[in-house]
Formats: C-alpha cells, structure tokens, sequence
C-alpha cells in the first residue's frame, strides 16, 4: 500500500505539470495570434489612410458625357448660325471676288532681284484695281442691299483688269475676279430657312 501511494503521488504531480504546460502552450498561441490579428489590422489601416489620403477622385461619367453633350450641341448652334448668316448675302461670290482682287493685287508686285515684272500700264492702277475690287467685294458680303450696284461695279474692273493689272493678274485674278462678281449680281437675295429647306431637299 505504501508502494502504490508513493508510486501515485508522482504520476499525480506529473499530469499536474502537463495540465500547466498545455495551459501555457494554449496562453502563448493565443496571444500570439492576437498579436498578429492586430498588426494586421494596423497595417490594413495605415494603407486604408495613405490611399485615401493619394487617391485622385475620378471623373463620373455622367459628368463628362453631359459636358460633351454641351460642347457638341454649342457647335451645332455656331455652325447654324454661320449657314444662316451665309444665305442672308452673296457669300461665295464675294469670297471668289475677294481672292481674285488679292490674286490681281500680288500679280502687280512681282519683283524678280534687278528684274521688274509689270505688263500693264504702269501706276497707281496696278494698286488701285485690285483694292477697289476687294473693297466691293466685302461691301456686297456685308451691305447685301446694294449688291447689283457693287457687283457691275466689281466686274468692269475686273474686266479692265486684263489691260491695267499684269493682263488681268495672268488672266486667273481676272477670272476670279469676274466670276464672283457675275455671282454677287445674280444673288437673288436672303433666303428664309423654309425655302432653305426646300431647296436643299430638291436637290437631294
């Protein structure tokens, strides 16, 4: 009996020790994994902050279609007031009178070094012509009223032209010049945007 109880008291301090080991064991795992949960979350916070604090806000889309929408229907809006303001006034043929008066101006003024090119009579009307031209030219596009009375005016110089200016600015300033002058006196005067879009689906 005194065997078996001396032999028990060991084994009983023996599971006693174990029990507090795997106590400890279990205390240290868990404190290690609470250790790690939270420099996790602090890390996971200092980036939430630096990315937060760096992060560009992006444009929404609504936004940006909405501005385009905005630039697209401006452009619109220029481009048909243009096409308006163009078929109050005999557009092209002042622009084709305005290119042949520059034409027949720059023609006058051909200096090659020591040699002069000038085939018409020599003065002021190799100047004068082709800024009279384009002066017309502008009053027809600006002063539409008038512009039979600037368009005869325009095609006698231009015609005259073919003597005075260099044969005419080598006969193409005259024929610019002719041409836009011929067109702003057939102009047949503003047309309405009714009539505007007749015409332009007939010929559609």
């Amino acid at each position: 009996m005194r065997d078996s109880a001396a032999n028990g008291q060991p084994t009983d301090e023996r599971e006693a020790a174990d029990q507090e080991a795997t106590v400890q064991k279990t205390s240290l795992l868990a404190l290690s994994r609470r250790s790690r949960r939270a420099d996790e979350q602090s890390d996971s916070s200092e980036s939430g902050v630096e990315t937060a604090e760096f992060a560009v806000p992006a444009p929404e889309a609504g936004d940006a279609d909405s501005s385009e929408g905005a630039e697209m229907s401006e452009r619109a809006e220029k481009r048909q007031g243009f096409k308006h303001w163009r078929r109050q006034r005999p557009f092209i043929g002042g622009v084709l009178a305005v290119l042949g008066g520059i034409e027949l101006f720059f023609s006058g003024q051909l200096d090659l070094g020591n040699m002069q090119i000038q085939f018409g009579i020599e003065g002021l009307q190799a100047t004068v012509l082709p800024i009279a031209i384009v002066v017309l030219a502008l009053l027809s596009i600006f002063r539409p009223t008038h512009h039979v009375f600037y368009g005869i005016i325009a095609l006698v110089l231009a015609v005259y032209s073919l003597i005075g200016v260099n044969l005419g600015g080598f006969i193409i300033g005259m024929l610019l010049s002719s041409i836009g002058a011929i067109l702003i006196v057939a102009w047949m005067g503003p047309r309405g945007p009714k009539e505007s879009e007749a015409a332009e689906g007939e010929t559609a």
